[in-house]
């Protein structure tokens, strides 16, 4: 397993400390998931960790190879990854999994706080998102 780096920076981790304290768990379980997708899968290259909209995000600086991920808390509750509206990363996702996850049209998976999500299956969703403009 790949060991999850430390906050980018404290502004970072003042938004993990900020999170709900039932999605937090959640939410850390997905930042490391998308640092170890990154580090397994060729052409990624380093992820950025930062704010945008207040949500941690990442990006793909240096190959530019992949689409913004987000995470956060969506109003209906619960947590959830976000990837670019206007991108087929959802939609892509939905077709292969449908009714498996909870999505808020193409701009979210949403995810229950009190069910452990398919971690495999989310490979695939950050690995396209990371990989989004390689294709």
């Amino acid at each position: 397993m790949t060991p999850t780096p430390p906050f980018a920076s404290t502004d970072v981790a003042a938004a993990f400390a900020q999170l709900p304290e039932a999605a937090r768990p959640g939410l850390m379980e997905l930042r490391r998931l998308i640092f170890a997708v990154a580090a397994d899968t060729p052409g990624v290259g380093p992820v950025q960790e930062t704010l945008k909209w207040g949500q941690p995000a990442y990006l793909t600086p240096e190959t530019r190879a992949g689409s913004t991920i987000r995470l956060g808390v969506p109003k209906s509750g619960g947590y959830a990854i976000f990837a670019h509206c206007q991108t087929t990363i959802i939609a892509d996702f939905r077709a292969l999994f449908g009714p498996d996850f909870t999505y808020d049209g193409n701009r979210a998976v949403i995810f229950d706080t009190s069910v452990t999500p398919d971690l495999d299956k989310l490979r695939l969703l950050i690995s396209s998102a990371l990989t989004y403009h390689l294709k």
